[in-house]
């Protein structure tokens, strides 16, 4: 979840929430990749998730990050509540699961250093102090009342409107985890093509990285609950954004959507102002009941974006939202994945050829049974697997195309990160098939093996 944003001051003028998102336009020069990843904290002994305070708790983390390796903290009401330092990011999921929001790189292998060094930092905390940390697409035991919520007033807000939208925001909230990535895009044509491709492909992003079968102790019949979750949040703010296909989409069009999802809050003073199910565009009129007479300010604005959550969205870059957390090596194959599509030309247009016929309905079909059934699933005439694999392969010669080398020069591309998703491709199995298969064999059911054995 974002932390508040700094997007300007008053906002004067209607085209100035156009003009925000299109200064995010950048020569492809200037291209950056920004890889965000969430976890789930839990004691090594009793296996229940960590607590804000205490010897063991996500305050704990945070203050050994502090300490011993750097970071400068995040407070907020005098609460830790998350760290900062050459422009990453650490802060907290509502549940308490810890996210990396990783400063914006050049290439795959810097992106791959910084998950690396990061989880050996945390795992350097929670060693000595009895703690793990699992990359998952949700928590697969825990209940709702076990799952603590962190103390941040965007979470207490967001908590109490969960419950009157939707029925599963709560848990989106408290246990799920996601592995996402930031792209910029180089005009507003540039970033139409690529939401149309985000947007389109999350689905196979989906069954790729699904990695959470269990939910509650029990198997949920799908390949990933976190996606299922999400289809139950709140349709005001998800989904695939059907209007983004239409002609004429452009920024305009953007705001037009972004100014009819409600709000949650507006944040003034350190605080967070109850806002939720107002209307932005009342606020532009200086009508909004939670501030009357008061008009926002382009950081509102820029609040406000983080509070839509289609499956792809747009701020001043693009997020790609369809993954589930999983191991090491998926948090760097996520960002090769989408770097591989769009940010080579012929790779984007590839990608595009592959997709523009499709409608709405198979569009949102693809997204609910990736969920369901992950490589397995089938659209009409369109399998997943045979899919996957013709994209995999556009990521592929994307990347190659790239040529960006790592290691001193002596490898010379990105393509071996997309090596976690070839071997699914090559299997037919996803994470999630790996933990179903750990479950009706060697695990003979108990889940508990799960910490053990797939923590980082």
């Amino acid at each position: 979840m974002s932390i508040p944003q700094s997007g300007g001051g008053p906002i004067e003028h209607y085209s100035q929430l156009t003009e925000y998102l299109e200064s995010g336009c950048k020569p492809r020069d200037d291209w950056r990749i920004g890889t965000e990843h969430e976890k789930f904290g839990y004691c090594k002994d009793t296996l229940k998730p960590l607590p804000y305070e205490g010897k063991r708790s996500i305050e704990a983390v945070l203050e050994g990050l502090r300490d011993r390796h750097g970071w400068n903290p995040v407070l907020e009401a005098g609460k830790l509540i998350g760290l900062e330092k050459d422009g990453a990011n650490v802060s907290l999921e509502p549940g308490g699961a810890l996210e990396l929001s990783g400063a914006p790189l050049e290439t795959i292998h810097e992106t791959c250093d910084e998950v690396n060094v990061h989880l050996r930092e945390v795992k350097d905390i929670a060693d000595e102090i009895g703690v793990g940390f699992v990359g998952l697409g949700a928590a697969p035991i825990w209940t709702h009342e076990e799952m603590p919520l962190m103390p941040k007033g965007r979470y207490r807000l967001m908590n109490d409107y969960m419950e009157k939208v939707g029925t599963m925001g709560r848990a989106m909230m408290r246990r799920t985890c996601t592995v996402q990535v930031n792209i910029d895009f180089g005009s507003e044509a540039d970033m139409v093509k690529k939401l149309r491709v985000a947007l389109a492909l999350q689905p196979v992003a989906t069954a790729l990285f699904a990695n959470s079968p269990f939910f509650e102790g029990k198997l949920n019949n799908h390949k990933s609950w976190r996606s299922r979750i999400w289809r139950s949040l709140d349709d005001a703010r998800t989904g695939m954004l059907p209007f983004v296909f239409e002609d004429g989409f452009g920024f305009e069009r953007y705001v037009e959507y972004a100014l009819d999802v409600p709000m949650y809050f507006v944040y003034r003073d350190g605080q967070y102002i109850n806002a939720l199910g107002m209307s932005f565009r009342d606020f532009m009129q200086g009508k909004l009941p939670a501030l009357p007479g008061e008009t926002p300010t382009l950081s509102d604005w820029a609040d406000h974006l983080t509070t839509a959550f289609p499956e792809a969205r747009i701020k001043k870059y693009m997020e790609m939202r369809g993954a589930d957390g999983g191991p090491w090596r998926r948090l760097c194959a996520l960002p090769a994945f989408w770097v591989g599509l769009t940010y080579d030309q012929s790779a984007l247009d590839a990608a595009w050829d592959l997709v523009k016929g499709w409608d709405a309905e198979t569009r949102e079909a693809l997204r609910v049974t990736a969920s369901e059934s992950g490589l397995q699933a089938q659209v009409g005439d369109i399998k997943m697997h045979d899919l996957a694999r013709e994209v995999l392969e556009i990521s592929h010669a994307g990347l190659a195309s790239r040529a960006r080398p790592g290691a001193g020069g002596l490898v010379p591309d990105e393509t071996h990160f997309l090596n976690a998703l070839k071997e699914s491709i090559d299997t037919g199995k996803v994470p999630a098939d790996e933990l179903l298969d750990r479950y009706h064999g060697d695990w003979d059911g108990d889940l508990t093996r799960i910490y053990k054995e797939f923590s980082y």
